[in-house]
């Protein structure tokens, strides 16, 4: 299975779902099986406290005020029974607790880590609000299975079969009619169940995911919202979406609702079938008194475990539909993977090669490069430029394998880079992209986040150096501020320097900038510049640039055109060619006075 969203929807299966939750109820195996045991050990006792009750009724009954010792001593065993009975449960629960909490975690640590490293494909076609949903979701759905079988429907089978073995050891035509009322019941319920009611739930369960990821697109990009006015269309799209939401979840909700009804029925024919047939063995001297009390107890006892199981089986039903999401994750493929054995890549020089490569995105009608070479030496600095859609952001995304070539190869230092662990690629390839994204954490964790660990004198250094320093010691808190969610209490122009502090602390032998001063005005561009040429001498370094203002320094400048290099050379070199791509671009943004005086 791919991690593409894309694929049609497969039936949850119980036996999926099982084998999931019992690998994780398996990571504390001792604690599972001494639950289990105190489960089952609790249940064999709920069953037997009526039956207590009934021989104390005959204590009562059949015994002499004279010598009430019978009567005591079935009283004091009822009650040991009672306490018996609370004290194993809470154990249980104490038990769960435990196991619940450790499966949870490992099942929330599982999912993040299976969709962090998944492609940036996946991502880019994702709601980041539906998948945080789904994982959630499915982290609940594990303790909502565990609760419902430990505390709900496991006990209730065992006592249903020792309540029926128990009558029919005693009385057999009574054991017979209970247990095929019993068998009719739970197969009635558990169809309505999966077959009339699971797929509303499941039905419903999409519309919810869809809600939550319509909720988070709106909230994340309320700026837009808010400078195009568009507060109440959001507000109209949301209230479509969760009317959507209404009509699935009131379907889904009716269907339980009629179900329990129709449990609710059965359960008043099974309580007249042992009653009526109790008071029949009694009249034909089959049954003693204290056997009517304690058919009257486990009447009660039966049918409340039966009651339950209907709306259990519904519940189990739906966590398995809520778990079906983070089992996806956990079977998907992930498209851009590491190769079995790979090793870390080794970067001593910086030297890139493209090699014949083509590449197309997927659902693309054709490839973005084809047949493609090109080579970076060490220590280079190179200006990508061309029109939108050349090529130059597909460049640099390929160097950070965040996609696989379907031919060719791209070397660094003579290593494939489809061949090293993809952590040791990005480790030594510093990317400052043009819309950089920040952590909703302190400024000294976002410079930091490329190097952990380093000391706040480094930071410091780092942030001054990308003239970060000034409005960062300008703050109350300073580099303990928080930037809010995506960096957005910074504006553009200070996303920027943090995210060129944080390059720059990194130190990494491989640079990319991204257009990496689009946000600056022209005076801290200038500084910035200033900075990255010290960043940048000595190591290989990739320039995306619109503005070609910031690449004139360069050592080489890469012109594309629709995948392709069209030209290739210094500032000079391209600008002394008349009608050259790299003049027209330059024209446009300068002005072609300027441009003839440049070049004289």
């Amino acid at each position: 299975m791919s991690q593409r969203e894309d694929k049609p929807r497969k039936k949850p299966r119980f036996g999926r779902v099982f084998r999931f939750v019992t690998h994780y109820w398996m990571l504390s195996p001792a604690l599972f099986v001494t639950l289990l045991i105190a489960r089952i050990a609790s249940t064999l006792v709920d069953v037997t406290v009526p039956i207590a009750s009934g021989r104390l009724v005959d204590a009562v009954v059949l015994g002499s005020k004279d010598d009430p010792s019978p009567a005591l001593w079935a009283l004091a065993l009822l009650i040991g029974l009672a306490a018996t009975f609370q004290v194993s449960r809470q154990l249980v629960t104490f038990l769960l607790n435990r196991m619940s909490a450790r499966a949870i975690t490992a099942i929330g640590r599982d999912a993040f880590a299976k969709v962090q490293r998944f492609s940036s494909d996946w991502h880019a076609n994702s709601f980041a609000g539906a998948t945080v949903r789904k994982i959630t979701r499915g982290m609940n759905s594990f303790d909502t299975f565990t609760d419902t079988l430990a505390f709900n429907l496991a006990p209730a089978l065992i006592v249903v079969i020792g309540v029926t073995v128990t009558f029919a050891l005693r009385w057999p035509v009574l054991g017979a009619l209970v247990g095929a009322s019993i068998f009719v019941f739970i197969s009635v319920s558990v169809a309505l169940s999966i077959l009339w009611v699971s797929p509303a739930n499941r039905a419903a369960r999409e519309m919810d995911s869809k809600l939550s990821g319509t909720l988070a697109d709106s909230v994340t990009g309320n700026p837009t919202v808010k400078s195009f006015a568009a507060e109440e269309r959001e507000d109209g799209l949301f209230a479509q979406v969760s009317a959507s939401w209404a009509r699935r979840s009131i379907v889904a909700w009716d269907r339980g609702a009629w179900t329990g009804l129709a449990q609710a029925i059965m359960l008043i024919g099974l309580q007249a079938v042992m009653l009526t047939t109790g008071i029949f063995l009694w009249s034909q001297g089959q049954a003693t008194p204290g056997d009517i009390a304690s058919l009257i107890a486990t009447q009660f006892l039966i049918t409340g475990y039966l009651r339950d199981i209907a709306q259990h089986v519904r519940q189990i039903q739906r966590t398995i539909n809520d778990m079906d999401d983070v089992l996806d994750f956990r079977d998907a493929d992930i498209d851009v993977a590491d190769k079995p054995g790979a090793k870390a890549l080794v970067v001593e020089h910086g030297a890139i090669r493209f090699d014949d490569i083509t590449f197309r995105y997927k659902g693309a009608s054709s490839p973005v490069y084809k047949r493609f070479s090109l080579e970076i030496p060490a220590g280079q600095r190179v200006g990508l430029v061309g029109h939108s859609g050349s090529g130059k952001s597909t460049f640099v995304k390929l160097i950070q394998r965040l996609y696989d070539l379907d031919g060719g190869r791209i070397l660094i230092d003579g290593q494939d880079i489809a061949a090293v662990t993809q952590s040791s690629l990005r480790e030594a390839v510093g990317l400052v992209p043009q819309d950089p994204i920040l952590f909703h954490r302190s400024l000294a964790e976002n410079i930091a986040y490329g190097r952990p660990g380093v000391t706040l004198d480094d930071i410091r250094e780092a942030a001054r150096l990308a003239h970060a320093a000034e409005f960062i010691e300008g703050l109350s808190k300073g580099y303990d501020t928080l930037v809010g969610e995506r960096g957005i209490k910074l504006s553009g122009g200070e996303r920027q320097r943090v995210a060129i502090a944080r390059a720059i602390l990194a130190n990494t032998p491989i640079l990319v900038l991204d257009e990496a001063t689009s946000s600056l005005d022209s005076l801290s561009e200038r500084f910035i510049r200033q900075a990255i040429e010290r960043l940048s001498a000595g190591r290989t370094t990739i320039v995306v640039a619109h503005r070609l203002s910031t690449i004139q320094r360069l050592d080489r400048i890469l012109v594309f055109d629709h995948g392709k290099v069209v030209e290739d050379g210094t500032h000079e070199q391209l600008l002394a060619r008349p009608g050259g791509v790299y003049r027209q671009l330059l024209e446009v943004q300068l002005g072609t006075g300027e441009i003839a005086a440049a070049a004289e």
